[in-house]
């Protein structure tokens, strides 16, 4: 549990900086949030609000500082169906569940699979939504549906980001370009998408409901997959951003209270019509390059975003979308890993076919769950086939050709069983073999039931068997699932 004082200090050991990355992210959060409704199929108003309670209430139980939650691309894929097939309602249930899942799993400290993402797919990961994030820009370009003064704007709203910091870091520069290019737009009546052309913004405040649906258990069913995706997913893609946040500010966080946290946000924010969602990494980004470190920052976008779209919607309808545009653009090359192309080159070829494998699946599904499981399971079967290759086994014969001895020495497992088998010469006449595993580690049952299979070979052709040297941990597995002492172990064995 963290200490009174560590928690306060992550609420006012910040506060201007905090501040004003808030009120940057906030402005950032409004078009995004407004897109992910219309992906999930709802009123814009459902991701607005769900935006606002995320990031309010992360921020009081969250275990990153300084990370923002709102309503999300990757949840909101995996809502469509549900909301085309059975309403809004039903997705309001299935956001409180997915947010009591989150909070089952933070409660029983899942959070330790982190553990198992490798560098590589962290870095695919990363490069991946940066190249997502500025795909998701392209639209905003497209000559068809906006004005060549566009561009102009977007190559200003960059400029001021990159230069203005030359003069200052007093206030950050995203929040400039938005001040400056929304008044030069008013001024002189430019004609430019806005924020207003995304979808109306809400005029009042949430109010506490309860979703409308039966209680029973095909009601159960039909939720059940969608709150589970969405825990998963959500979780995913918080814990990756939460990693990469410790990393860009060299602090460390609570993975188990970050899923906790998570979980309390997306079922609250189910009682007051919002959808589920989880942590951003554009958003992040924007709030820890603005100078936002701790939970004042994450709750002031949340409270501002509310604030803005509820009391000044009318002002806020005027922001141009290229001045956030160039704010998402900035995103997308300051979260791009630019080192890791150069690193193609020197680093081990399975991590950059790992990093490059998460890169190709995210941006072909547009899915980061599927890119990081793409990842993870490819960084296993490379693991297991290196592990394999540092396997051996030396043998020895006695001068009277009566004994042979052989010298196990690597991990035991089945990725290196086949070489384990091959290794023995079960038609040799000799009268005692000895299995040395001193140099060993027996690990699954693939393993056992190999060194089972060689046993009772070398007893077949009438050879006397003996496994010397076994650790603890490999006696106790062997112990415990090993037939070639047990009656009819040759033909339990083949059976299987």
């Amino acid at each position: 549990m963290i200490s009174l004082d560590a928690y306060r200090t992550q609420w006012f050991g910040n506060i201007r900086g905090d501040l004003l990355a808030g009120l940057v992210v906030a402005l950032a959060l409004i078009p995004e949030a407004i897109a992910f409704s219309i992906i999930a199929g709802v009123d814009p108003k459902v991701g607005l609000y769900a935006s606002f309670s995320i990031a309010v209430l992360i921020a009081f139980t969250g275990g990153r500082p300084g990370m923002i939650s709102a309503a999300t691309a990757a949840t909101a894929v995996l809502m469509v169906t549900l909301v085309r097939d059975h309403g809004l309602q039903y997705l309001l249930a299935a956001t409180v569940l997915a947010g009591l899942i989150q909070i089952g799993a933070g409660l029983l400290r899942l959070g330790f699979v982190m553990r198992y993402v490798s560098k590589s797919v962290m870095t695919g990961f990363v490069n991946a939504l940066a190249i997502l994030i500025f795909l998701a820009q392209l639209p905003e370009l497209d000559p068809s549906r906006v004005t060549w003064l566009t561009y102009v704007l977007v190559a200003a709203g960059l400029a001021i980001i990159y230069l203005f910091p030359l003069l200052t870091r007093a206030i950050p520069s995203p929040l400039v370009a938005i001040v400056v290019l929304t008044a030069l737009s008013m001024a002189f009546g430019w004609d430019v998408r806005t924020v207003g052309d995304m979808g109306v913004l809400p005029d009042t405040l949430p109010v506490f409901i309860i979703p409308q649906i039966p209680l029973t258990g095909e009601t159960l069913l039909i939720v059940l997959p969608y709150s589970l995706a969405i825990a998963v997913v959500g979780l995913l893609e918080s814990l990756m951003t939460q990693n990469l946040v410790d990393e860009l500010t060299d602090t460390k966080s609570d993975r188990n209270q970050e899923c906790i946290g998570q979980g309390i946000a997306n079922a609250a924010t189910g009682f007051i019509g919002g959808m589920a969602g989880c942590a951003m990494i554009g958003q992040s980004m924007i709030n820890v390059k603005s100078g936002g470190r701790g939970r004042l920052s994450t709750f002031t976008a949340g409270f501002v975003l509310l604030i803005l779209v509820v009391f000044l919607g009318e002002w806020v309808a005027r922001i141009p979308m290229p001045a956030l545009v160039a704010i998402m653009v900035m995103v997308s090359v300051g979260t791009f890993s630019w080192s890791s192309l150069k690193n193609l080159r020197t680093h081990p070829r399975f991590s950059s076919v790992v990093m490059l494998a998460t890169v190709a699946a995210v941006v072909w599904t547009h899915n980061l769950a599927i890119g990081v499981l793409v990842g993870v399971l490819l960084s296993g079967i490379f693991f297991a086939a290196k592990i394999a290759q540092l396997f051996k086994v030396t043998t020895h014969l006695t001068p009277d050709g009566r004994r042979r001895s052989y010298v196990i020495e690597g991990q035991l497992f089945y990725g290196s069983v086949k070489d384990f088998m091959e290794a023995f010469d079960f038609n040799e006449a000799v009268e005692k073999v000895i299995i040395d595993v001193s140099r060993a580690h027996i690990w699954d049952i693939s393993s056992v039931q190999a060194l089972d299979m060689a046993v009772l070979k070398f007893r077949r052709e009438g050879a006397e068997v003996e496994i010397v040297g076994m650790n603890e941990a490999s006696e106790t597995i062997v112990d415990r699932l090993a037939i070639h002492d047990k009656p009819g172990a040759m033909d339990r064995l083949m059976a299987h």
